[in-house]
């Protein structure tokens, strides 16, 4: 009966004008925010133990810092030998998600470990503990961690491929726009950087326009925190290469942020391409990985930053 009542009431505001606007806003933000890791709008999680590919092992929650949310799992195929490795970032508006989740891990890691690739995914500290520039250091610690121990994994440390998904698609690209930055932090170069629907490339121009809630929740009241948290403003030339994979489907548009952000790059000499994808938030993560054209859309882009990464990609899955 509860239930009844309040869905009524849901309506009941919905047709009211004055109210519409600013709810179906609520509504689209919570969406936006949970999507990514792989929850409903109940709070239900689609974290869970996955079938790894023939003979593959997972070293799960290898440190990189003292605080607990500084772990990463590292998925490690058979024989790996001088193997290239993809580094995942999850998701999840900047306070919540996991490294573990299926959405983030599953179809990825059946496709890529099954050819020999490592793959890592990362956790990192979260809001309100850490603003987003303190989830991009630790992203950068538990890079260089993983390229200081690829060797010992069986993995070539010299060929990683940056990876991250929505709110981990924005710190990526964060890292990406600008390299040097995290230098001081032992993070060495890599190949590449697939940018998997962000719609926070340009921080100033969300925050000074109308914009989801979650946005004050990461980037607060500050101006220059906006510029120095924002991938637009503190691009170089010096940037790694970098795929944008952005959602057509998405209400707040991020294939227009997008297509700025990757002019500007390519203004300053840095290859970088676009790939629009007529899916949801949700499925640019969860389908990575499965057969068809949006993966192989992002092999190709992989392909062309290493010959060794173009060798793998071409062996197929057991």
């Amino acid at each position: 009966m509860k239930q009844i009542v309040h869905i009524i009431l849901l309506f009941t505001v919905l047709n009211n004008a004055a109210y519409a606007g600013p709810l179906r806003e609520w509504l689209e933000g919570r969406k936006a925010e949970k999507q990514d890791t792989g929850q409903s709008l109940n709070g239900e999680s689609s974290s869970g133990a996955i079938t790894l590919p023939k003979d593959a092992r997972l070293l799960k929650d290898i440190a990189y810092g003292d605080a607990g949310e500084q772990r990463m799992d590292v998925y490690l195929p058979a024989h790996a030998e001088n193997a290239p490795v993809i580094f995942m970032v999850h998701g999840g508006g900047w306070r919540r998600g996991d490294k573990a989740s299926n959405t983030v891990v599953e179809n990825k890691v059946a496709r890529w470990v099954a050819r020999g690739f490592i793959f890592v995914s990362a956790n990192y500290r979260l809001l309100p503990k850490a603003d987003p520039l303190v989830q991009a250091g630790d992203v950068a610690r538990a890079l260089s961690a993983a390229q200081t121990r690829a060797a010992a994994w069986g993995g070539n440390p010299a060929k990683f491929i940056l990876m991250g998904h929505s709110a981990g698609a924005h710190l990526v690209a964060l890292l990406a726009a600008s390299p040097g930055s995290v230098e001081s932090l032992g993070v060495r170069p890599w190949l590449g950087t697939i940018v998997l629907d962000s719609a926070a490339m340009d921080v100033v121009q969300i925050m000074e326009s109308g914009h989801y809630r979650l946005y004050d929740n990461a980037f607060g009241k500050d101006a220059a925190f906006w510029k120095s948290a924002s991938p637009f403003h503190v691009l170089t030339a010096d940037a790694t290469p970098m795929l944008l994979v952005c959602s057509t489907k998405r209400p707040d548009k991020p294939c227009e942020q997008a297509r700025v952000f990757a002019a500007k790059t390519v203004g300053l000499g840095v290859r970088a391409a676009l790939s629009e994808q007529a899916l949801t938030h949700k499925e640019i993560n969860q389908q990575l990985g499965l057969p068809g054209a949006y993966t192989e859309a992002v092999e190709r882009f992989m392909g062309t930053l290493d010959a060794s990464v173009s060798s793998l990609l071409a062996v197929p899955g057991h």
